[in-house]
């Protein structure tokens, strides 16, 4: 199963609004087919692994880690193309949340007779596949923060210059980062800032994730990069009710799609924004700032993981901080991380938390 999972995540940030499932057959003690979803979602983990195995896979054991698909879509459903290549046993990590399968896969596969296993490193597949779990039901994608900070925890210097804080090796790895997830966010105020193109360079070719931009009243310069490419690679802008209709209608003019959203006060509600994504399939959003985005995506405990990149160097306390205001007067108000790795890339520091 930990093969499979590993083949899953090949997958991410592929195959959305799909998720990134893996599948390996095993035959009497030997892998006989192997298969993770391909991009765009098909076909799906199993029927690549069904396909690679031919006739070896009639009395094997499947290692799924999600629940086979159990209704009609562009493709059958994966529960009978296992039944039918003779399948003998299932092993699956989770119960798909997704109301036209839950429960309705592994249904399939009993009533033929094959024998289903459940639950086996289902905390692991949870972290993996828990963005389309959530979207499935209704909910907000994973949300992965990104902060590349100085020693002090500063993104630029009172100026605003931030290019780089950190080395070549990081932002090479924050690329890789990037390719997988289904989205790239930033605030309007690192798009007015930075005028960043938000892709992942030099990893072949490659599926690019959308570019979201939040920004409330849509006062992102119509001159940037990605008003120039919006019809090469995918911008979303998630704006307020009160954004100018003419804004709206230029956005959509040179290719982007326009998301209105909820507010919250006067800034938009994240938790809107982020159903709103979730809706229209998104199941892995990888935020990059700014600091106001990234106090309101924590205050709002919308952030399933922080990927921190620490530089060696200070800026001092007039530089501008990787994270907003949070208002906090007590310790116990804020949310702690579990921190599940650390790494030395390049000289800069990668620390990696997760929710509890």
């Amino acid at each position: 199963m930990g093969l499979a999972l590993s083949l899953g995540r090949r997958g991410q940030g592929q195959c959305w609004p799909n998720p990134a499932v893996g599948c390996v057959l095993v035959r009497d003690g030997r892998i006989v087919g192997r298969g993770w979803t391909a991009p765009g979602g098909r076909p799906h983990a199993e029927v690549v692994a069904l396909a690679q195995a031919g006739a070896a896979a009639k009395g094997a054991t499947a290692y799924v880690t999600l629940e086979p698909c159990a209704h009609h879509g562009e493709t059958p459903p994966c529960a009978e193309a296992l039944v039918q290549a003779g399948v003998a046993r299932v092993v699956s990590c989770l119960t798909d949340s997704d109301p036209r399968v839950s429960g309705k896969g592994f249904d399939i596969l009993r009533a033929a007779g094959v024998e289903v296993e459940t639950g086996v490193l289902a905390e692991e597949a949870a972290r993996d596949l828990g963005g389309f779990l959530s979207k499935a039901a209704g909910g907000p994608p994973h949300v992965t923060l990104k902060l590349a900070t100085s020693f002090d925890g500063r993104i630029a210097t009172a100026t605003g210059h931030s290019q780089w804080i950190t080395g070549g090796a990081a932002r090479r790895m924050v690329h890789g980062m990037r390719a997988r997830h289904d989205a790239v966010m930033v605030g309007a105020g690192t798009a007015r800032a930075d005028d960043p193109m938000l892709t992942v360079r030099n990893m072949g070719a490659i599926r690019q994730p959308v570019r979201v931009v939040v920004s409330r009243r849509l006062d992102i310069p119509l001159m940037s990069q990605l008003a120039r490419t919006a019809r090469e690679v995918p911008v979303w802008l998630c704006h307020g009710p009160d954004a100018d209709a003419a804004l709206v209608e230029a956005w959509e003019g040179v290719g982007a799609e326009v998301i209105p959203c909820g507010l919250t006060g006067r800034q938009l509600d994240m938790a809107s924004v982020l159903e709103r994504l979730g809706e229209v399939g998104l199941t892995r959003v990888f935020c990059e700032g700014g600091g106001a985005l990234a106090a309101s995506l924590l205050a709002g405990d919308l952030v399933d993981e922080l990927i921190g990149f620490t530089a060696g160097l200070a800026i001092g306390a007039e530089g501008l901080p990787g994270i907003g205001a949070l208002g906090l007067e007590r310790l116990d108000e804020a949310r702690r991380f579990e921190l599940v790795e650390t790494r030395d890339i390049g000289g800069d520091v990668m620390h990696r938390w997760h929710r509890h």
